[in-house]
C-alpha cells in the first residue's frame, strides 16, 4: 500500500516541525518513487524516549522538568544529534529534528544515523549548579540510549561545551573509566576538536559562497540578513564581515538592527555584552524579528528557530536567496511560495551540516586518541561541504528539482539504500 502524502490544508495547522518533515519526507518519496515499505520504516522514529528530570534547587526544593530523547534512523551508523534546553520542547518538535538530522548526516555522508532531545527548561530561570544537577540527571535518565557506539549527543540550543563535559562526566563515571567519545562539542581539554565551536557558522558560510558562486554573485557585492545571534548566527555574522560581505541586519531573541551601510559585527557583539541583547545598538534602525525576514538584502539567513517563514509572510520575503542556518525554518508551503517567487533556497540539511560534521571529527579523533590542528578540521569541512553541495546542486539541475528536493533525494537515498542492503530482521 502506498502512503499518501499529508493532506492538511494551507494555514498554521501545517507550520508545526513535525508535519513540515513528513510533508517533505512524502514528496521526496513521491519523486524518487520509493518503495512503500521502506518511505513507511522512515516515517517512523525508532525509539522516542520521555523521562521525568527531578532535580534539587539551590533552595532545596526540587524542580521536575520533562525530558525527551529520539532515535529517528541508525541504519547507517550510530545515532547523532544535538541535545536543547528550551520551554517548547516536546516529542513532536523532536522528532522532526531527529529525522532532519537523518537526512542531514546522509547527505554530507557521514556514518551517523539521527538523533535529538532536551529538557522543556528555560535556563535562564536557573543557576549554574541548578543546570548541572538538572543535566546529570538527565544524562543518567538516558543513559541506556546514549553511548560512543549507539547514540552521541552534542549541543544545541542553549546548551554548551560544560554542558557536554558534565554529560561526558556522568556517562564516565557509571562505566568506571573515562569515554569521551559519549559526547561531541565538548572541551579540548577532555578529547573536544579544535575547530567544533565555530563548524555550524562555517559550514553555512561554505554554503552560502558556494551558492553566490553558482548564482554569479561576488561575495563583496552581496548584502546579508541573519536572524539569530546564538552560537551560529553572531559567529557567522563576524565570519561574513571579515569575507567583505555587507551584514545589513542582525537579531536576537529579543529584537534587532538595521543599517543599510552594513554592520560591524565585533561591535554588536561588544554591545551585546555590555547590554544583554542587541537592541539598542546605536547607529542603526531597531527593526522586529519579523520585520528582519522582510528586509530587501541579496541573502537571508534565518539562524534562530523553526517555522519563521510561513505562508502568512513567504510573499512579503524580499531576499533573492534564503540559506537555513536553522533547522526547519521555512515550513512546507512556505516553501513552495518562495520557490513559486523565484527564491533560490538551500535546505537545511544541507547548510547546517558543518556541526555534524566536525562533531564526526571529533568522534573519529576521540576513537582513536589521536587529534587534529584547527587548519586540518576547516580544510576537511570544506571539503565535504563543498562536495555535497556539488552533488545537490548538480542533482538539482539533471532532474529539475528545488535545492531541497535534491537534498532529500540523496539523503532519504542513502539511508533507504542502507535499509535494502541490510534487508528487515527478523
Amino acid at each position: 500500500m502506498k502512503i499518501q502524502p499529508l493532506e492538511v490544508p494551507l494555514g498554521p495547522e501545517r507550520d508545526s516541525a513535525w508535519e513540515t518533515a513528513l510533508a517533505q519526507l512524502d514528496e521526496a518519496a513521491e519523486l524518487m518513487g520509493l518503495a512503500p515499505g521502506v518511505h513507511e520504516i522512515l516515517r517512523t522514529p525508532k525509539r522516542a524516549l520521555i523521562v521525568s528530570v527531578p532535580f534539587r534547587m539551590d533552595d532545596g526544593s526540587t524542580r521536575v522538568y520533562e525530558g525527551t530523547r529520539v532515535h529517528h534512523n541508525v541504519t547507517r551508523g550510530p545515532a547523532k544529534g544535538g541535545l536543547r534546553f528550551h520551554p517548547m520542547v516536546g516529542l513532536d518538535e523532536t522528532k522532526a529534528l531527529a529525522m532532519w538530522m537523518t537526512w542531514k548526516c546522509a547527505v554530507v555522508d557521514i556514518p551517523f544515523g539521527g538523533a535529538k532531545g532536551g529538557v522543556a527548561v528555560d535556563p535562564k530561570n536557573h543557576s549554574r549548579a541548578e543546570l548541572e544537577r538538572m543535566t546529570r540527571r538527565y544524562a543518567s535518565e538516558i543513559l541506556p540510549f546514549i553511548g560512543p557506539e549507539r547514540d552521541i549527543p552534542a549541543p544545541d540550543m542553549n546548551t554548551d561545551e560544560e554542558i557536554m563535559a558534565w554529560i561526558m562526566d556522568t556517562y564516565s563515571q557509571n562505566q568506571g573509566y573515562s569515554v569521551p567519545g559519549v559526547v561531541t562539542g565538548k572541551p579540548v581539554s577532555i578529547g573536544g576538536s579544535k575547530g567544533r565551536g565555530g563548524a555550524t557558522s562555517r559550514g553555512v558560510m561554505y554554503m552560502l559562497f558556494a551558492t553566490l558562486k553558482r548564482r554569479g554573485l561576488g561575495i563583496e557585492e552581496v548584502s546579508v540578513a541573519i536572524q539569530g545571534h546564538g552560537k551560529v548566527g553572531g559567529f557567522l555574522a563576524q565570519l561574513l564581515h571579515d569575507a567583505g560581505c555587507r551584514v545589513v541586519a542582525i537579531s536576537d531573541v529579543e529584537g534587532g538592527v538595521y543599517k543599510e551601510r552594513g554592520l560591524d559585527p565585533e561591535a554588536i557583539n561588544r554591545h551585546k555584552r555590555e547590554a544583554g541583547s542587541i537592541v539598542g545598538y546605536p547607529g542603526a534602525d531597531p527593526i522586529t524579528n519579523e520585520e528582519l525576514l522582510e528586509v530587501d538584502c541579496d541573502c537571508l539567513i534565518p539562524a534562530a528557530i523553526e517555522s519563521v517563514i510561513t505562508v502568512k509572510n513567504a510573499d512579503r520575503i524580499r531576499a533573492r536567496v534564503v540559506c537555513e542556518a536553522a533547522n526547519g525554518p521555512v515550513t512546507f508551503e512556505a516553501d513552495r511560495i518562495l520557490q513559486e517567487r523565484g527564491i533560490f533556497v538551500v535546505p537545511d540539511i544541507l547548510v547546517n551540516a558543518g556541526g555534524v560534521t566536525v562533531s564526526y571529527f571529533e568522534w573519529v579523533q576521540d576513537i582513536q586518541a589521536y587529534f587534529w590542528t584547527e587548519d586540518e578540521v576547516n580544510d576537511r569541512l570544506r571539503l565535504i561541504m563543498e562536495k555535497a553541495f556539488d552533488e545537490v546542486y548538480e542533482l538539482a539541475l539533471a532532474k529539475d528539482l528545488t535545492m531541497r528536493q535534491a537534498a532529500h533525494w540523496i539523503g532519504v537515498g542513502r539511508v533507504a539504500e542502507a535499509h535494502l542492503t541490510r534487508g528487515l530482521f527478523p
